[in-house]
């Protein structure tokens, strides 16, 4: 009755729900492809990629320690373009990295940038090939926010804080910072550094007066972080890979492998996105400065 009544509203519906039933059918065809195992079929070196902030570690722990425990996989690369981020998910990656190096060998190849913590994580491997123009180093720790209290001033709004302690809202973004706290973060910034010299003079096999000489958030080229004796050769990913096959006692021709893509739809990707955007936001909300590195 409908399609007599309205053929060309009808075509166009069969149509729409055609289109649907196929977006959905390619969809479900592109999630299998990606969810593949990745092949550990003969000698491999495995590939792990550290690209931009580092925020969360868990997807980069989980891939390395897969490679780690993979007979196939006789070495490890790690491709580092990353400025830095967070303290604890570097930490965490390198305590990976260090534990991996005990039984296999690992070799970072960087990237366009791969400072501060993303220096502090190639530290823990066992050799690192950077470009000639490699922006690395800035080791360093920093905290910082920004003041909104004039801002409110102006709007008319008055914030009211109540808390169990003295220090409970330090860093708090609506009055002036107190030298007593000012000196706290102070102290938590130095011990950070501090573990992030050991660290790299730990990994690098150097003399943590040598760390600590260049280790004031200055910046350095591949060229001369190779002078320092913070890299260990100029190359590109390929000179990396090469090399990290010979450590691991490849012959011939090296192939690499990639960790294997999870499986996600795309209602549970966005989900999950914007529940880390708000769990961050409500942190940011409570919580003091974070350190970053």
């Amino acid at each position: 009755m409908f399609s007599r009544r309205h053929p060309y509203l009808f075509s166009i519906l069969m149509l729409a729900g055609l289109g649907t039933v196929g977006m959905i059918f390619l969809s479900l065809m592109v999630m299998a492809a990606v969810g593949r195992h990745a092949a550990f079929d003969g000698d491999k070196v495995g590939i792990v990629e550290i690209v931009g902030p580092i925020i969360d570690s868990t997807r980069l722990v989980e891939q390395i320690k897969s490679f780690r425990e993979e007979e196939s996989v006789k070495a490890i690369v790690l491709r580092i373009d990353s400025p830095g981020g967070g303290v604890g998910p570097a930490q965490e990656i390198y305590r990976e990295i260090r534990k991996t190096t005990a039984t296999k060998k690992v070799v970072v190849s960087m990237g366009a940038v791969a400072a501060s913590g993303g220096y502090y994580v190639a530290a823990a491997s066992d050799g690192i090939v950077a470009n000639p123009g490699t922006i690395t180093g800035s080791i360093g720790v920093i905290m910082g926010y920004t003041n909104f209290e004039a801002l409110m001033e102006k709007i008319g709004l008055t914030p009211v804080v109540v808390k169990s302690g003295e220090f409970k809202d330090i860093g708090s973004p609506l009055r002036p910072m107190s030298p007593e706290e000012k000196r706290l973060l102070e102290g938590v910034t130095q011990t950070i550094h501090r573990q992030f010299v050991t660290d790299i003079a730990e990994g690098r096999r150097i003399e943590a007066a040598q760390v600590q000489a260049i280790a004031d958030g200055r910046i350095f080229t591949g060229e001369d972080a190779k002078t320092l004796g913070l890299v260990d050769r100029l190359g590109n990913f390929q000179d990396a890979v090469q090399w990290a096959g010979e450590l691991g006692g490849i012959k011939g021709t090296v192939e690499t492998v990639y960790p294997e893509k999870e499986r996600s739809s795309l209602i549970r990707y966005l989900m999950e996105s914007a529940l880390q955007i708000w769990m961050r936001s409500a942190a940011g909300n409570r919580m003091a400065p974070q350190a970053r590195m």
